[in-house]
């Protein structure tokens, strides 16, 4: 079983909205942090946003900041990243990482040891 499965990527026109979802299993299920980056085309990854395990911390790029909300259904063992008002810009593919380290910070990467496969979403304008 792979320890990250995102899902619910698709075509959105321009200001609407999505909602991510990463099912974590084993050890990434039991992460310090999880996170959310994305990547367009021809860029580099980037962070967009990430939540401490217990969700008392959040940590969002400014670029989504009072966009995008990251969630967490411990019943489910999967976190969320509800994005609304979304322009072309945020066109990318989106991964969710989380990271087993005590005291890992949220926006570089090399601080997350499991990664998602990646879903896309299309922002059409």
């Amino acid at each position: 079983q792979e320890p990250l499965v995102e899902s619910g990527g698709g075509v959105v026109e321009a200001g609407g909205s999505l909602r991510l979802s990463c099912a974590t299993s084993g050890r990434a299920s039991t992460s310090f942090i999880t996170g959310w980056f994305r990547q367009a085309p021809g860029k580099e990854r980037e962070f967009v946003a990430g939540r401490g395990r217990s969700g008392a911390t959040t940590f969002y790029a400014d670029s989504v900041k009072g966009r995008f909300t990251t969630s967490r259904d411990n019943a489910k063992n999967t976190v969320y990243l509800q994005m609304n008002s979304l322009p072309p810009a945020d066109t990318a593919v989106y991964y969710c990482a989380t990271s087993p380290t005590l005291g890992a910070r949220f926006s570089p990467t090399y601080h997350y040891a499991f990664w998602g496969q990646g879903t896309q979403v299309p922002v059409s304008s």
